[in-house]
């Protein structure tokens, strides 16, 4: 029997960044039960080379506004998606793909510093400069992350995670699936507090075992 959790995400979604905290207590949920986590890069937003309009801006802070509210995370507001900001989220969802590539137990940690720096620094992670000094935190080579994140293969790798994504029809992020022996089950898409989903996760882990 194969079971394993895929989590379905993107650094610069705000809702995961919301979610960070209840996917982190999931994880040590499924860890202990002996289940590994696969993290799997959405691709909320790529490919875009023009800067925000000053509506889009307006627009994607109210929507922070409200994952705030809703989650208790933390924002930096002041200074947020400056002018000339372009949302790309390549660069970070192939950080993500990199060093899963290289080291998959540095991979949550890199997402996590990704998201602190994006949403509570406003750093531009859009900048291979930060992601290779961020992968260095999380415990990657930097000369080792550098060469993964410019090579051909991980480009191809996070254009696969995004197409898996979009085939499966999954719209929206976080979503969470639990996989076993090839069979995946919907545990959750979109934001819910961990009361909910624990129950729900442990009720698949005690299936997973006793199949």
């Amino acid at each position: 029997m194969s079971a394993r959790l895929l989590y379905v995400m993107d650094p610069m979604c705000s809702w995961c960044w919301g979610f960070s905290p209840v996917a982190q207590a999931l994880f040590e949920q499924a860890q202990a039960a002996g289940v590994q986590v696969h993290l799997v890069m959405g691709g909320l937003r790529t490919g875009n080379s023009a800067a925000l309009e000053p509506s889009t801006r307006r627009y994607i802070l109210e929507h922070w506004q409200a994952v705030a509210d809703a989650t208790g995370q933390p924002f930096q507001f002041d200074g947020a998606l400056p002018d000339g900001f372009i949302y790309d989220c390549e660069p970070a969802c192939r950080a993500v793909v990199a060093a899963r590539s290289l080291a998959p137990e540095c991979a949550w940690a890199l997402v996590k510093l990704i998201q602190q720096a994006f949403y509570t620094q406003g750093r531009d992670v859009t900048q291979t400069s930060v992601l290779v000094e961020l992968a260095e935190q999380a415990g990657l080579s930097r000369i080792d992350f550098a060469a993964a994140f410019d090579s051909a293969e991980q480009q191809a790798a996070t254009a696969a995670d995004f197409t898996w994504v979009q085939d499966l029809g999954i719209a929206g992020f976080p979503t969470l699936l639990a996989e076993r022996n090839g069979q995946l089950a919907l545990l959750t898409n979109g934001y819910q507090p961990i009361d909910q989903l624990s129950d729900l996760l442990g009720r698949w882990l005690e299936r997973a075992a006793s199949a």
